[in-house]
């Protein structure tokens, strides 16, 4: 059997010093380094195998908190692994203490297509996967064709949508002779999506002091439409994966609960508990409903390409009721989830299962609490880590 885990880390702006990311934000000498040194720490307490960051604007600085955290894990090893002297050397628990370097380790980064000047930059996504890949990872934005979805009636309308606000990052990972199909994505944030007219310096519903709801409600509304666009274009990709007979894991920052549309979109539909009580798509008569056959054949096209979220599996099988990743204004929720392919749950093709669900949120302020301020210099995500076990039959 083979032990892995992959992990979900958004490292929220991480950028070298003295760069001007948004307007008017950016790090000192002091505060990047540390940043730096926070977020090589937690990547030292994850010890993960396979790494899905958000919010990276540049590979270097990302490297160098990779190279900082084998610094800090191999002072970690020396400190609490046994050498070859003591009797002991061999046990269990030493060998989970023990932090595995990335210094052979590969990074996929996905710059953002709408990057920009000093102080409009825009972030991208990364994958750290100390296995590798499989070929050449590959980076979604740019759609072609564009994606139209039309409502019902010719005349209700359309949405368009030709490129995502930020990166999927496809990557295929060999982890000891069973490749998995890694997705990593940051999907479109809540925050409203506001028009600014030309010659202004922003966009009317971001003057608070003239508070305009109408129009802020619409600004949620593009947020929301773009997010579940995004989604779809997501679960396309998915699909398409799973037909092929891979294994498949998402991972990121899906700014929405597990059970948000966006989500739902993502990990697909749920199967209908039992399909002979439906009416059929092509009934005539009020008691044409499928066939216990067609019943089994639904169920298993549906729970063919559903993933299911770690996040669930874990609260069901913990008994826990209550996961979270992000706080802000009072709000506690999980927005940062790791969806997983039936090959890792149930079913006659699985090849592996889900041992445990680490949740790493204790640095997590409220929005409202006066020093929430400087989670800049850390992150305002819980990072979350799924613990497998695959089979190698």
């Amino acid at each position: 059997m083979t032990d892995f885990t992959i992990a979900s880390f958004n490292v929220k702006n991480l950028i070298g010093a003295e760069q001007e990311y948004y307007r008017f934000q950016q790090y000192t000498v002091e505060e990047h380094a540390w940043k730096e040194d926070w977020l090589a720490d937690m990547l030292v307490r994850m010890n993960a195998d396979i790494v899905g960051f958000q919010e990276i604007f540049e590979l270097p600085a990302l490297q160098a908190v990779v190279d900082e955290a084998d610094r800090i894990g191999a002072a970690s090893n020396a400190d609490v692994v046994p050498d070859a002297s003591k009797r002991y050397r061999k046990r269990a628990i030493f060998r989970k203490l023990a932090y595995t370097d990335y210094k052979d380790a590969k990074i996929a980064f996905a710059p953002n297509a709408n990057d920009g000047a000093p102080g409009e930059r825009r972030p991208g996504v990364a994958i750290l996967s100390r296995y590798g890949f499989e070929g050449t990872p590959e980076i979604i934005q740019e759609l072609s064709p564009e994606l139209q979805v039309d409502f019902q009636g010719g005349e209700a309308g359309h949405f368009k949508l030709t490129r995502l606000s930020r990166p999927i990052l496809k990557a295929r990972v060999p982890v000891k002779g069973t490749t998995i199909t890694v997705f990593n994505c940051h999907l479109k944030s809540k925050l409203g999506e506001f028009h600014r007219p030309d010659g202004a310096d922003h966009a009317p519903e971001a003057d608070l002091t003239s508070y305009d709801p109408v129009g802020r409600a619409l600004g949620a509304l593009r947020a929301a439409t773009r997010r579940m666009a995004e989604a779809w274009v997501l679960r396309r990709l998915i699909v398409e994966e799973l037909q092929k007979g891979h294994p498949v894991m998402v991972l990121g920052d899906f700014n929405d609960s597990e059970n948000a549309v966006s989500s739902e979109i993502i990990a697909g539909e749920r199967p209908f508990k039992n399909y002979s009580w439906m009416l059929r798509h092509d009934a005539k008569h009020p008691n044409d409903r499928y066939k216990d056959d067609e019943n089994e054949a639904i169920q298993e096209a549906v729970d063919a390409v559903r993933l299911e979220s770690c996040e669930k599996l874990f609260v069901k099988k913990s008994l826990r009721d209550m996961v979270y990743t992000s706080a802000f204004g009072g709000v506690f929720e999980s927005i940062d989830q790791i969806l997983i392919s039936r090959h890792f749950r149930d079913g006659s093709n699985q090849i592996g299962e889900m041992e445990y669900f680490t949740v790493f949120n204790d640095h997590l302020t409220d929005g409202s609490h006066p020093e929430a301020p400087y989670n800049k210099l850390a992150s305002d995500h819980g990072q979350i880590m799924g613990h497998f076990k695959l089979w190698n039959r």
